[in-house]
Parts: C-alpha cells; structure tokens; sequence
C-alpha cells in the first residue's frame, strides 16, 4: 500500500525536485514481478544481503505483530481500497523504513516502522522536502 501510495503521489515529488526509490530484500525475479505487478516507475533497488537493513538498524517484526488485531485491521482496510499483499519475499519479518535525504547525504526525513503497517505518511515526506528547499 506504502508504494502504491508513492506512486500515485510520484509527480508531487518530482515537482519539489526529489526522486524516489526503494528497496527491497528480494531477487530479481521477484522485484520484476513487484514492479509489474504495482506499476512503480522509480527504480526498485535489490539488497539481497540487507546491507541498507541492517545500516540503519531497521527493526524485524514478529508473528506477533502479524496476526495483531492492528494489523488484521490494517490489512482490511488496504484490501477494501483496492490493494492486495504481494508475495512474500526473501525475510517477511523486515520491517520497513521511509527516509528522505538531501544534497550532500543530509537526512532531512526519516521514519522507522515499528509494526507491518505503520509506514510514514506521504504528506509529511513531503513536507520535509518543502521545508528543506
């Protein structure tokens, strides 16, 4: 949902002048499929190995968090809109993280999940690029 959500707000970004990519644990295979099967066109990056991961200390859920009724609900909810859980890939307990980052590497935006559905908000990505500009 996260990516989707991107996408659609893709031009915006552009507009203030940034670029998205993303990051995904998986092969090539499977990032082809992701890619196609979500309709991104920024680039898709692959860390098999979790480098990017583990350099930033994103955290691993849990079966826990997987069956939580915070994220049952969430999974509802992005099913009613349309969206649909993709195919595991190579670690489905790697939480995730969004981050902005500006000229000369300077982190002007970072946001580490803490659950399977919380991701940053789209809106407050953007804000931290208008701010920054």
């Amino acid at each position: 949902m996260h990516v989707a959500q991107l996408r659609e707000h893709e031009a915006e970004f552009q507009k203030l002048g940034a670029n998205l990519a993303a990051i995904g644990l998986s092969d090539r295979e499977h990032a082809r499929s992701f890619r196609d099967e979500t309709g991104i066109a920024f680039p898709l990056l692959i860390d098999e190995q979790q480098r990017a991961y583990g350099a930033i200390d994103l955290r691993k859920g849990n079966i826990f968090q997987l069956v939580s009724p915070a994220n049952i609900l969430a999974r509802k909810r992005a099913k009613a809109t349309g969206f649909k859980q993709h195919r595991m890939g190579k670690d489905p307990f790697q939480l995730g993280g969004s981050f902005v980052f500006g000229p000369g590497n300077i982190d002007i935006y970072s946001h580490v999940s803490n659950t399977f559905s919380d991701n940053a908000p789209v809106q407050a990505m953007l804000s931290a690029i208008r701010s920054f500009r």
